[in-house]
This record gives structure tokens, C-alpha cells and sequence, in this order.
């Protein structure tokens, strides 16, 4: 059938072969040479090396390499655990936040393949509706853009701290090593007094754990969906103030809900 999806298509029936195919076996092996050497290393040829198959067998299995990126993106949405049912839309959002990050540490490459358009494997989509399940709130259009607003945060945030390990290794310097390389020139900008935020920046800010950076950006997200939450709730008709574990009212108790 023309344009089926791989999710759709069902997979060879098995053969006698001293080397067995399925489609978990390509997965996996595609995970680790991605994890080995970045997206680069993953093509259907290289699979099949890893795997001591020819490569012609694993067209019966998957078609594309974007087929074979969609599966490895999908496995490691079934590495995230669901925020529980119980807890609050705060809570729940800041698990899935660190979710995705822990998940991107372990697999650099899976930050290059997010998009704003949801994947459609099963475990993405169990991904993206325990994630909006979470957001309690009346109106369907604030909980994506609830929603929106943390990935949003979380992919800017990672991506940044994926890209400076990349660029540790290829320069073979630590953020820090590389401060101190450029410092000579950046003390003679900021003398001119033209960048004076900037000399603020670099002479009172302290040096933070990417950890502590990410939670303080995450907070100021939340903090700001809880306090539009509130004022939106306030306009509403018969709608009452106090909160609840799943959708707090008030911006004050918010930010202690961790």
C-alpha cells in the first residue's frame, strides 16, 4: 500500500536465517551506533553491517532512513516515564521536562530529531497524551499552549547544553577553558564601556550547574503559565478561586509545588 506508515506495516514473516531480522533488532543497533558516533553513522547500510545482514534485507522491514529515525525516536519516548496520574499539572510538566532531558543526555542525537509536529509511534503518542493529560485545564486550547510553552523551553534549553558538549569534544576545550582564552579580548570590549550588561554578566554572574541553570529557566515558564492560568480563571464566569493539586488558581502557591 502506497504512503503507509511503518507503524501500519507489518513486519516480514520470520525465516530460518543465521542471522534473524526484526525490527526491534534494527532499532536497537541503529540506538547504538547513534549514541557511538551522532546521526551520521545511522544508514541502512551500517545497520545491516552491525547486524551481519545484507542490506537488501532490511528494506523488507523498513523502507527510509526517516522510517528508521521515526522507530529510534519512538524507542526512546518508551525510556520516559509518564509523570503519575495524581499529581499536579506543575509537577507533572517538570517530570516530563527532566524526562526529555535525561533522555537527550543519554541520546544526543534524539534533541536533532524533535519537532513541533508530534511523532506518531505508539509510545510517542502514549508520550504526548499522558504529558497533556496532566494539564487539568478547562480549556483544551490552554493546555497546549501550556504544554507548547515548556517544550518549547525544554528543546531551546537541551539543545544548548547538547550543543556545548559537542563543542567540548571538537575543540578539545571546556566552556570554561575557552572563557579564559577569549577573556583578554573580552576585558578590552567591555573597557569601552559600550556593553556594560554584559560586563555585569561576566564579572558578577556565578558559575551555575547546567542542572541548577535549566531548573531556574523551567521555573520562570511555570511561574508564568500559573499566573496567566490565574488571571484567565479570574474572567471566567462562575469560576472559583482556591486551585486545586491538578490546576492551582493562585501564582503564590505555584512555585512550591516542585
Amino acid at each position: 500500500m502506497p504512503n503507509e506508515l511503518v507503524w501500519d506495516r507489518p513486519e516480514p514473516p520470520s525465516k530460518p536465517s543465521p542471522t534473524p531480522l526484526s525490527r526491534d533488532l534494527i532499532v536497537s543497533a541503529a540506538i547504538r551506533l547513534a549514541d557511538e558516533g551522532g546521526l551520521d553513522e545511522v544508514s541502512l547500510r551500517k545497520v545491516a553491517a552491525a547486524l551481519n545482514a545484507g542490506p537488501m534485507r532490511l528494506y523488507g522491514y523498513i523502507e527510509t532512513k526517516d522510517e528508521l529515525f521515526d522507530l529510534m525516536v519512538d524507542e526512546v519516548y518508551r525510556e520516559i516515564t509518564p509523570p503519575r496520574p495524581s499529581v499536579g499539572w506543575r509537577t507533572g510538566l517538570r517530570h516530563v521536562a527532566h524526562g526529555i532531558r535525561d533522555a537527550a543526555k543519554r541520546h544526543e542525537w534524539f534533541i536533532d530529531l524533535l519537532s513541533p509536529r508530534p511523532h506518531q509511534g505508539p509510545h510517542s503518542l502514549a508520550h504526548v497524551e499522558a504529558t497533556l493529560a496532566t494539564v487539568q485545564f478547562e480549556d483544551i486550547d490552554q493546555v497546549l499552549s501550556a504544554v507548547g510553552a515548556v517544550m518549547a523551553y525544554v528543546y531551546g534549553a537541551v539543545r544548548g547544553e547538547i550543543t556545548e558538549l559537542r563543542a567540548e569534544r571538537s575543540t578539545g576545550m571546556t566552556e570554561e577553558q575557552w572563557q579564559r582564552a577569549s577573556g583578554p579580548y573580552m576585558e578590552r570590549m567591555l573597557a569601552t564601556g559600550k556593553f556594560p550588561t554584559l560586563a555585569r554578566v561576566m564579572y558578577e554572574s556565578s558559575d551555575r550547574d547546567p542542572a541548577q541553570v535549566f531548573d531556574e529557566g523551567l521555573d520562570y515558564v511555570l511561574d508564568g503559565i500559573a499566573a496567566r492560568h490565574d488571571t484567565t480563571r479570574k474572567h471566567i464566569p462562575g469560576s472559583k478561586r482556591g486551585g486545586s493539586a491538578s490546576a492551582p488558581s493562585a501564582p503564590s502557591p505555584a512555585p512550591a509545588e516542585r
